[in-house]
């Protein structure tokens, strides 16, 4: 037991009734400390229709993450790995994904007649459609300037109309030549 004035390490001074814990509190963390971290992590299977040249929010249930920042002064790191196989070959050259904060769309300004959002899907065979699963991960830094609860979800803008198949591929057929995997949307909040 330590009482009185202590200096620990001579860089933290702990005087009367302020405790350890005050002293780390979130509002005496420096910028860009790490404040909080949410999660969602998706280890189901779904599929979902999606309409050409139409941006749509992607698994509303089940691919969504809730933060309430600390400060208004706080940055929102936010990402996402989604583990998928589109319907469609020509879906996997023309799309963008992107997150939405509530009902706001998080991406690239726009640019004329161009699809915009923040990455494309690697594409693992352009020829196949069944049995190839692609994935997407892609990071966002968000300054929503609020103490209010906040909801990020998955954004996606296809230039064709099809099926989404996350977790899992298209024909998903029990063999070793139909992979399954994860999915995952996180929310960090960092200290501004």
């Amino acid at each position: 037991t330590i009482s009185g004035n202590t200096t620990v390490g001579g860089t933290l001074g702990v005087t009367g009734a302020t405790t350890l814990s005050t002293k780390l509190a979130t509002t005496n963390l420096g910028l860009g400390a790490v404040l909080q971290v949410q999660y969602t992590q998706y280890t189901g299977t779904f599929t979902q229709s999606y309409t050409a040249d139409t941006s749509s929010v992607i698994g509303a249930s089940a691919l969504i993450v809730n933060i309430t920042p600390k400060s208004t002064s706080s940055i929102i790191k936010i990402d996402a790995h989604i583990f998928h196989e589109f319907s469609a070959v020509n879906t996997q050259d023309n799309h963008a994904w992107f997150f939405y904060r509530d009902s706001t769309a998080l991406k690239a300004p726009s640019a004329g007649s161009r699809p915009c959002g923040i990455s494309m899907s690697t594409i693992n065979n352009s020829t196949d459609a069944g049995s190839t699963p692609e994935i997407v991960y892609y990071t966002y830094f968000d300054t929503p300037s609020t103490t209010s609860q906040i909801t990020y979800k998955i954004g996606l803008l296809p230039r064709y109309s099809g099926t989404l198949n996350v977790n899992r591929t298209v024909t998903d057929n029990d063999n070793n030549a139909h992979e399954r995997g994860i999915s995952f949307i996180s929310a960090t909040e960092i200290g501004g």
